[in-house]
């Protein structure tokens, strides 16, 4: 089975038409296919058009309502824990994403994929969603080999089996393709067609260029350190740590030959403190890098007791 989850907020002119596509294309898809549509506190009176698309095909269209809006992330985490499929798509419900192309996801998936990204070559978004998302992709392909050129494509297809080891991170969701990579799976992309919004507006807005750009430098904690945090910390401690050192260690010289007095120095106090945050930033990687090794130990404890 194959689960579409459609996360939207305030589409009720775009949903009706979302829905006649899907209907038509799956007279090609050969496997059964649920829609799953996840209502993220709409306040547009769109819930008496889908319920009654839901009495049409009550078993084919769920329809899920979230009491205040939480966000993408967590509408799509509620789809996946709804969801029966075995490979699941995720697609933006603005109709800017073509049902037409699930038939290349499909096919990809079947030679073999776990995970394939859409590529919007032509995008239909404004020059700031365009700016940030070459500097997004450029950022990960840099520092963490990123193999993606959109990553934030909402329009993507995976194996639902991915998750038994991948964590669906729903307030970093943009970067679950890239989690899956590096994890080891097999991923791909297509180029697809990215059509202009017909009704409503984007719902990218200032705010949401900086939250990416924060999710940007979380996933790049994420994948760079999580398994070595004291690479992170390590570094910067260090430096602290030795800032403090030099100062502290340079008026403690002056008072000890050339009699100075501490106590007119607050340089010294500034040494000191240098010192002991250092110290601290030091301990908390340790303490991080504790914590990596305890939990690879009880997993690999579990999976020993399963053998």
């Amino acid at each position: 089975m194959i689960s579409i989850i459609i996360p939207f907020y305030n589409e009720k002119e775009s949903i009706p038409l979302l829905l006649e596509e899907i209907k038509k294309v799956k007279k090609n898809i050969t496997d059964e296919i649920e829609v799953i549509l996840v209502d993220d506190g709409s306040i547009d009176s769109y819930r008496l058009t889908v319920n009654s698309d839901q009495e049409k095909n009550h078993n084919q269209i769920k329809l899920i309502r979230h009491r205040k809006r939480f966000g993408k992330g967590r509408a799509l985490q509620t789809g996946l824990d709804q969801s029966k499929g075995e490979i699941i798509v995720f697609m933006d419900a603005d109709l800017q994403d073509d049902p037409a192309d699930l038939t290349k996801f499909i096919e990809k998936i079947n030679s073999g994929y776990d995970l394939v990204n859409g590529v919007r070559n032509e995008r239909r978004d404004s020059i700031i969603v365009k700016i940030y998302s070459r500097i997004a992709n450029w950022f990960l392909k840099t520092v963490l080999h990123s193999p993606y050129s959109d990553i934030n494509c909402g329009y993507k297809v995976f194996r639902k089996e991915v998750l038994k080891e991948i964590v669906f991170y729903a307030n970093n969701f943009r970067f679950f393709p890239l989690a899956v990579f590096l994890q080891g799976y097999k991923v791909a992309e297509i180029n697809i067609n990215n059509r202009q919004r017909k009704f409503g507006a984007s719902k990218f807005g200032t705010g949401k260029l900086f939250v990416g750009i924060f999710d940007t430098l979380t996933a790049y904690f994420i994948f760079r350190f999580s398994e070595s945090p004291l690479h992170f910390f390590g570094p910067i401690g260090g430096i602290i740590f030795g800032s403090g050192f030099v100062i502290s260690f340079y008026l403690v010289f002056e008072r000890v030959f050339f009699n100075q007095l501490l106590y007119r120095r607050p340089m010294f106090q500034i040494g000191i403190l240098l010192i002991i945050v250092g110290i601290q930033i030091i301990m908390t990687g340790m303490i991080g890098e504790l914590i990596v090794y305890l939990n690879k130990e009880k997993k690999i404890s579990a999976d020993r007791k399963t053998d």
